[in-house]
């Protein structure tokens, strides 16, 4: 019987029936676990094969051509269908924000600064000289501004501010006695035929030339309203000029088709004003090592000018499309317009230019007549390109794209953005890709140089008005012409430095040192003519 107890001992007792339903439960739960993972770990296996297809498919295919663009296209809406991130980029240059662009019509420089009106006394601006805006703005801005309205202009003012190498090609085909047709147009740049046509239009009055753009194909045939609501004036689209009504559907500010090949969409230069002035400046001897395709072209053959659509590298041409209107150049009636540049970039290697030019008829260069002394003046324009070519940044490769249209992701696409602003607005790709220090500290670096700019060029502008004061003393005394010669020689000098500078948007930021040695040298020469002309008074006086 101890033997069967034992026996009896040694069997475990069966589970009871809950215990083995939960053991049941546990499993169940456990299987439909891993299930749920595995289902969990293939959807986002398949999700991230399928993005990262779509991703590179978006990098082989990077715009899908829904509306057919041509070399007529000047009105960009056709472009936005194919490229619509590159549009809505474009489109932002109409809205405001901080460092420009604006709905309302920007505040006045004369305003502000109250000197500008006496640098620029007996020249268009003296009577109206706003802030700039955006892209979108610059041609209605123009029309309406009073230096064109209340002023005759020439055409060249347009050269820049509109979207006319379709007009320049037509002008030039009929110039040249070639077919000029809507299929000509269509079919092939033609820079030979779009020189002949700068050539033809540049002197012709603005208000005609706006007209001629308005009568030339722009793709859009039957659309006529304006892109932007804010230059619909008068509720229906157009604008009233000399030339007759014009609607601002079939003229266009800077568009697509200005810096982008229709049919690669590669960067090029289509402004002829730059290819001339791009060739003069490679035939010269200056320096220009931030531009290394024009120092090989000098070591070439030379056996045809220097083009920057053929030889300048991608890079260069990423500065090169800005240069083709933010720069300085004579947009008058007495000449074509002209970029200065056949002797350097630098500030008086321009003023050397412009000293050894003779306007058709024979008679000295000059852009005006002060209007308080009748010194001959020269009027600066806007010579970003130029003084950018001076700074750190152009010695180190660092183009204008890329700090005013830095890049940007869209999906797998790599973009340059098309909201053309301030680097200040985009800070974090615009500047910490090479500088990684915090926002404050470039703002702060930023704003040192640009006050520092500021301020000397307030003192140079008080130079400025203590030696016209001085000037018009020694004339009311009854200073000869040969006398006031050389006085009004360093006037001119000055006043140039100064206008220079004042004129160039960047407040310095593009080359620092380079814009305070104009602007001291502005200095110098304003005290230099305000000492000359008060040797005049006392001499004057001693008479008396």
């Amino acid at each position: 019987m101890s033997d069967e107890r034992h026996a009896s001992s040694d069997r475990s007792d069966p589970p009871p029936p809950h215990a083995r339903s939960q053991d049941r439960s546990h499993r169940t739960l456990l299987f439909v676990g891993v299930l749920a993972l595995i289902a969990v770990a293939t959807f986002i296996v398949v999700f991230v094969l399928v993005e990262m297809f779509e991703r590179k498919q978006e990098a082989r295919t990077p715009f899908l051509r829904v509306a057919e663009i041509d070399e007529t296209t000047t009105d960009p809406r056709p472009w936005g269908l194919d490229w619509p991130h590159h549009f809505d980029d474009y489109m932002k240059t109409a809205e405001g924000y901080e460092y420009g662009g604006s709905s309302a019509m920007p505040p006045s420089k004369l305003e502000e600064s109250p000197w500008l009106r006496r640098l620029y006394a007996g020249y268009a601006f003296s009577i109206d000289y706003r802030e700039a805006r955006g892209h979108a703005y610059m041609l209605f801005d123009q029309t309406v501004t009073e230096r064109v309205t209340q002023r005759p202009q020439a055409g060249a003012c347009l050269h820049c501010h509109a979207s006319n190498t379709v007009t320049y090609r037509r002008v030039g085909l009929e110039a040249m006695g070639r077919p000029a047709d809507i299929e000509a147009l269509e079919d092939d740049f033609d820079m030979p035929a779009v020189l002949r046509g700068f050539e033809e239009l540049s002197r012709r009055p603005y208000h005609d030339v706006l007209k001629i753009i308005a009568a030339s194909p722009d793709g859009t045939p039957d659309i006529r309203t304006p892109l932007h609501p804010g230059m619909d004036t008068d509720g229906d689209g157009s604008i009233d000029t000399p030339a007759g009504e014009i609607s601002l559907g079939d003229v266009h500010p800077v568009s697509c088709i200005d810096c982008h090949d229709p049919d690669t969409m590669s960067i090029r230069v289509t402004r002829p004003g730059f290819v001339l002035g791009i060739a003069a400046l490679a035939e010269s001897n200056a320096a220009v090592p931030h531009l290394p395709s024009i120092e090989r072209w000098r070591e070439g053959p030379r056996e045809a000018p220097y083009d920057p659509n053929a030889q300048a590298s991608r890079q260069e041409m990423r500065s090169f499309v800005c240069g083709q209107c933010h720069v300085e150049y004579y947009c008058g009636k007495e000449m074509t317009l002209t970029y200065p540049w056949g002797r350097g970039l630098e500030v008086q290697q321009i003023e050397q230019v412009w000293e050894e030019t003779t306007f058709p008829d024979g008679t000295d260069f000059k852009d005006y007549l002060h209007g308080e002394t009748g010194a001959p003046l020269f009027k600066a324009q806007h010579p970003e390109f130029e003084l950018w070519s001076q700074g750190i940044h152009a010695r180190n490769g660092v183009s204008c794209a890329d700090c005013h249209m830095p890049y940007e992701r869209k999906g797998a696409m790599k973009l340059s953005s098309h909201h053309v602003r301030s680097p200040l607005a985009n800070l974090n790709n615009a500047c910490q890709t090479c500088h990684p220090i915090a926002e404050s500290e470039i703002l702060a670096n930023v704003e040192t140089i640009q006050d520092r700019t500021t301020r000397l060029m307030e003192r140079a502008a008080h130079a400025m008005t203590d030696m016209l004061d001085a000037i018009r003393e020694a004339q009311a005394q009854g200073a000869t012409a040969e006398q006031l010669d050389s006085i009004f020689d360093l006037q001119r000098r000055a006043m140039w430095r100064l206008d220079y500078i004042s004129s160039e948007n960047s407040k310095g930021f593009h080359a620092p040192q380079e814009a305070a040695r104009i602007l001291g040298e502005s200095i110098d020469y304003s005290r230099q003519a305000q000492a000359m002309a008060l040797r005049l008074l006392v001499a004057a006086d001693a008479e008396h």
